[in-house]
């Protein structure tokens, strides 16, 4: 596992698209991602390592877990030390009830649609941060067949905002925002 992220971030993020990622036997398949590297302006790694980042720039194919803006908790996934995967949609294959009861609604379009509903329909908080990929309670598996992606810009930021590392799954209805 650790040789697939160990690869600049936005081919990690091209590639987990239509990989299918559970935490605890919920989940679904990925259907959009954004890349994050050191050398970019929008990454929290931009300024070095901080105690609220430190899982950034720890092992490859380890978990950095984030709140943003106080309110929702993100999930990424590390390629090499500094750059990350932020893991913007799934598409709801398993868990359903699960997710539905965590996120209080039932139209599954909107479970997994954007970082913040999809950490809290996985349940995913802090205290996973830092976590390898390749432990329990995480479950990933490459994609199996080919898949069209499509690219745009990312999402909510305002620094390195032309740089077009946003990806998904073209024709998904589980995206957070048509790309």
């Amino acid at each position: 596992m650790k040789v697939f992220f160990d690869r600049p971030a936005p081919t990690v993020a091209i590639d987990l698209i239509g990989a299918t990622f559970e935490v605890a036997g919920v989940g679904g398949l990925i259907v959009e991602t954004e890349a994050y590297t050191d050398e970019d302006p929008a990454s929290h790694s931009f300024k070095g390592q901080t105690r609220r980042n430190r899982a950034m720039f720890g092992s490859s194919a380890s978990v950095y877990v984030y709140r943003s803006y106080g309110m929702h908790w993100c999930l990424n996934f590390v390629s090499r030390p500094g750059s990350a995967v932020l893991i913007r949609a799934l598409e709801p294959l398993t868990g359903l009830d699960v997710m539905r009861q965590r996120r209080g609604l039932d139209r599954l379009a909107l479970l997994c649609s954007g970082p913040g509903r999809l950490c809290q329909a996985l349940g995913v908080t802090d205290d996973l941060d830092g976590w390898s990929l390749a432990e329990d309670p995480f479950h990933l598996v490459s994609p199996n067949e080919p898949r069209t992606v499509s690219t745009g810009l990312r999402i909510g930021i305002t620094k390195a905002a032309d740089i077009p590392w946003r990806f998904g799954l073209n024709g998904s209805a589980f995206l957070s925002k048509r790309l």
